[in-house]
């Protein structure tokens, strides 16, 4: 094999490969033969076809098979053999070809860079760190009270107050035509409280049971339904029965309500979920300080052709939200080339991060075990009430979609790895300080 290095620029290279022709037969007539070993053919006894026909009748075939394996095999041969690995799948340009001839042809390919390792210790972190406050947890089991309430129906006829529990049945109607949704029968609402659009539990107040009354009401410009969002609209009210909320103490009683032997244990799970929760946010903050600093201390050119795929992803999925109107708030007056500036770069720091956390995978022996993938899979079927079975069954007969679970695990563990040799610094903080929404990530 004769090879002709032709472009050799940044991450691009390009090479001429001229494999003689004798070669090419060589490969193709053992395959023939091995072939004329099996075949059966009407008329010849299994392995005696003359060569002579299994040339005319597989001959071409074999050809197309065997220049495939040589382009490919050699491709790989000339990376292996400098030390490069692709980024994206080799161009291939057949320049010559046919029998008794020289195969020559050209391949391009783009190439994975050198990645040199940073210095892990001289990333500075700061891990926060946050506990469930009294305030907090009491606020929970008040809640949990409240949830747990009984409603009484009051005897005396009186006006509703905030804190009432009224029962109605209303129609919701825009310009005078109801909406789909908009009507509900024997519905308890708390008068004056939370759950419903602006406005509407407020104009409650002071209803009584047999009264009937219409309110207007405007819904929020953000609201979830298109034909809603920032019109007026009124609401037929027919107030049916009037009930006073009757919330227990919060006790040991309250809590075999909700199916503990004893406030303390209640009391024990909220701070045990409220823990896990702020724990959850503390590893996702430092992660997002850590993939910063990477960014940052880390150099070298990143391939054209992940970052195009990439950024297509991006914009593929920003298309979409459009035709859905879900576009992103803070996309909006800008005009397709400022976004696609902006996407661009978010396209480039995605695939400069994925491939420096494989790189550090790779040097530093990562590996996701089986017993990670078996546990990965099974927590994937537990979102799957009732299909678990099925799920697992699907991952096992189609092992592409299993593989999609092992990025993140994989991920994850390189954070880990990074995570042990950087400098960390613990901070305490509220839990406030904790909840406090950072600069969007990218």
């Amino acid at each position: 094999m004769q090879v002709t290095e032709t472009l050799s620029e940044g991450l691009k290279r390009g090479w001429t490969v001229v494999v003689p022709a004798g070669d090419i037969e060589g490969k193709r007539s053992a395959r023939l033969t091995e072939l004329s070993k099996t075949i059966n053919l009407p008329g010849f006894r299994p392995g005696k076809v003359p060569m002579s026909i299994v040339k005319a009748r597989y001959g071409q075939a074999v050809m197309g098979e065997i220049l495939e394996e040589t382009v490919n095999e050699s491709t790989n041969s000339i990376l292996n053999d400098r030390g490069l690995r692709s980024a994206a799948q080799p161009k291939v340009e057949i320049v010559t070809i046919g029998d008794a001839k020289d195969l020559e042809f050209k391949v391009e390919v783009e190439v994975l860079p050198e990645i040199a390792m940073p210095d892990f210790a001289s990333i500075a972190l700061t891990r926060m760190k946050a506990e469930p406050t009294e305030e907090a947890i009491g606020k929970v089991l008040e809640d949990i009270a409240k949830r747990s309430r009984d409603l009484i129906e009051e005897t005396e006829v009186r006006p509703a107050v905030v804190g009432d529990m009224l029962q109605v049945d209303f129609l919701g109607k825009v310009d005078g035509v109801p909406f789909p949704g908009g009507e509900a029968k024997d519905m308890d609402i708390e008068v004056g409280g939370g759950g419903f659009i602006p406005g509407f539990t407020e104009q409650l107040v002071g209803m009584q049971a047999g009264e009937s009354k219409v309110i207007n009401v405007s819904f929020p410009a953000e609201y979830g339904s298109k034909e809603l969002a920032g019109k007026d609209a009124t609401f037929d009210i027919d107030a049916k029965a009037l009930k006073k909320q009757v919330i227990p103490a919060i006790d040991d009683e309250m809590a075999k309500k909700v199916g503990f032997d004893t406030l303390e244990e209640l009391r024990g799970l909220i701070v045990q979920q409220m823990q896990r929760e702020f724990d959850q946010l503390t590893r996702l903050k430092i992660k997002r300080q850590l993939l910063d600093a990477l960014a940052t201390v880390s150099a070298f050119e990143v391939p054209s052709s992940m970052v195009e795929a990439e950024f297509e992803q991006i914009w593929k999925r920003l298309e979409q939200d459009r035709a859905q109107g879900n576009a992103d708030a803070e996309d909006a007056g800008k005009d397709d080339e400022t976004l696609k500036a902006e996407y661009r770069t978010i396209a480039v720091r995605r695939v400069k991060l994925g491939l420096l956390l494989s790189e550090i995978g790779r040097v530093n022996n990562l590996t996701v075990s089986a017993e990670e993938m078996n546990r990965a899979m099974r927590a994937e079927a537990g979102r799957y009430q009732g299909q678990e079975q099925m799920v697992m069954d699907f991952f096992r007969k189609n092992p592409q979609a299993a593989e999609s679970l092992r990025g993140p695990i994989f991920e994850e563990k390189v954070v880990d790895f990074v995570l042990e040799l950087a400098t960390v610094t613990d901070q305490s903080v509220t839990p406030e300080e904790l909840t406090k929404e950072d600069a969007p990530a990218v």
